[in-house]
């Protein structure tokens, strides 16, 4: 590993400590390096705070080194003005000279700006260190801007004998396929990602709450697809304690309430495309898709899923529904005691 690839490690390492605080904005980490001595180091924390290059230079007690430092950021800096000043700017009003840079910013009002202007003014500036591992830290920030819709995770629980759900059930909430540990390990995700989609038959079946119970964190906008209004009123998801948009194939406009929006999609056969589009329009970066069968199959078949969350209880059912299927490059897989997580993505 060079020393530039050891920096901008270190800047990842650092962003991630910002993952499910920083929507709409990206993941950054930037670090300050004067004699081989990171002298100042920062990440973005949230949306409307300073961003990463700000709280590495602020982190800097002797400033007269600046002059002298190379800056490293996982992400281009920004060069408009938006909730803060461009950082770009601020780099160059310090003097540093030197600017590493893990991938340029896809979004429109950066996107290779940041760089001209640091080299317009003088700076020697590097550009693509650990390129695809500073991808890969925002892939939702990417494919939301690069895509126009969210960064799209599948999740669902299923049994050694490859059922999601049992045939009957008797009461009006969830059967657990999986153990306490994995349970708390999806609110962690909840916690980190933007949103949480279900279809109807899994509110009116498991009347879910959808929020970071197990897990300290901001809850996921719920998403519910119910396109003919049979969710009961009675609902947890419909309770406006969280924010929630419902899907529907009426026009429920009228209904709106300060923390639930009514979104009508108006055909039948491009119905997952178009609910891409409004989160798109709600800018919603990624979204969980934890429904039931038929929800899950709808956004597999149309090929628009992004990663594949897959866990395996130590139980049977005797009979059921038949959990989803899909192929894919298998990225991760481990034990959470007695349960087995599979990780997938879609390339």
């Amino acid at each position: 590993m060079t020393m530039h690839e050891k920096y901008i490690q270190r800047c990842i390492q650092l962003a991630k400590n910002g993952l499910g605080t920083t929507y709409p904005n990206p993941l950054v980490g930037s670090v300050i390096v004067h004699n081989n001595k990171v002298i100042g180091e920062g990440w973005h924390y949230q949306s409307g705070q300073p961003h990463a290059e700000v709280n590495a230079i602020s982190a800097v007690k002797d400033t007269t080194l600046l002059k002298h430092a190379t800056i490293y950021v996982s992400l281009e800096p920004c060069s408009h003005y938006g909730k803060t000043p461009p950082c770009s700017d601020l780099i160059i009003a310090k003097g540093i000279k030197k600017v590493v840079i893990g991938t340029i910013d896809p979004f429109a009002k950066v996107s290779g700006a940041g760089i001209q202007k640091l080299i317009n003014s003088g700076c020697d500036v590097v550009v693509g260190v650990l390129e695809k591992e500073c991808q890969e830290l925002n892939k939702r920030f990417l494919t939301f801007h690069n895509n126009k819709r969210p960064y799209i995770i599948l999740k669902w629980a299923e049994t050694t004998n490859g059922f999601i759900a049992p045939g009957i059930k008797d009461k009006r909430e969830p059967v657990w396929i999986t153990n306490e540990q994995s349970r708390q390990l999806v609110h962690k995700w909840r916690a980190e990602e933007q949103a949480i989609l279900v279809g109807r038959t899994t509110v009116i079946k498991d009347n879910p709450s959808l929020t970071t119970r197990d897990w300290p964190g901001q809850h996921p906008i719920r998403i519910v697809i119910d396109r003919s209004g049979q969710v009961p009123e009675n609902s947890t998801v419909l309770n406006n304690k969280t924010p929630t948009i419902i899907i529907t194939s009426e026009e429920n406009k009228n209904n709106n309430t300060d923390l639930t929006t009514y979104e009508t999609v108006h055909t039948k056969n491009n119905t997952v495309e178009e609910i891409c589009s409004i989160l798109h329009q709600h800018n919603i970066q990624s979204v969980i898709i934890e429904g039931g069968q038929h929800t899950i199959n709808s956004f597999i078949s149309k090929n628009l899923w992004d990663e594949a969350r897959i866990f395996m209880g130590n139980i049977t059912f005797d009979a059921g529904i038949k959990a989803p299927t899909i192929q894919a490059k298998l990225i991760a897989e481990k034990q959470i005691m007695n349960d087995t997580l599979k990780i997938y993505r879609n390339d």
